[in-house]
């Protein structure tokens, strides 16, 4: 599968993206963000999660997605559409970005194709999200598209990064809410 995006691809995650995965995801300031990412992030820890994406989340129906640089075809991120209910028409599903390549906008045009895509193509209707207290991006970014915070779950995660038991907030977006990214 490829989305494409005017910078960026989305794409399947190849055995190729290993070393992108650890250099994106061994840096506590990404990998604190994230419930099931360990810290620190190694190159078994890349391969099993490639893995994963390829051969388990598609049996799921869980679509796995690497955010790709168009100009090099470098890895610097990932994103995830997860729990499809086509019934309810709702999933969910994450992002995250290296830290050398956020601030840039690469985040907020990924999530929003992965967004368009959920809704012309999978025909979904409201997309389901979280961040955790503190992750002021996520939460800037996601209110930027439409996002609205439904409320929070508290001690909703073991974070394998720090150890701890953090909340999650909640977001939703429906449809008719989403504010694509130009």
């Amino acid at each position: 599968m490829i989305i494409e995006g005017e910078r960026i691809l989305l794409r399947n995650w190849e055995d190729s993206d290993a070393d992108d995965l650890v250099e994106g995801l061994n840096n506590i300031n990404v990998s604190k963000w994230l419930a099931t990412v360990p810290f620190p992030y190694t190159k078994c820890d890349a391969e099993g999660f490639i893995y994963y994406a390829k051969h388990i989340a598609e049996n799921t129906g869980d679509i796995m997605l690497a955010i790709v640089l168009k100009e090099n075809n470098k890895a610097i991120g990932g994103t995830s559409i997860e729990s499809i209910n086509k019934r309810h028409g709702t999933a969910g599903g994450g992002i995250w970005i290296n830290e050398k390549y956020q601030k840039n906008g690469y985040g907020t045009e990924a999530f929003s194709i992965k967004i368009k895509y959920a809704f012309e193509e999978l025909g979904l209707r409201r997309m389901e999200n979280g961040y955790f207290p503190g992750n002021y991006q996520s939460e800037k970014m996601q209110q930027k598209l439409g996002f609205k915070n439904e409320g929070i779950k508290r001690k909703r995660f073991l974070c394998l990064a720090t150890n701890e038991y953090v909340d999650e907030c909640i977001t939703g977006l429906l449809k008719e809410e989403f504010v694509e990214f130009h």
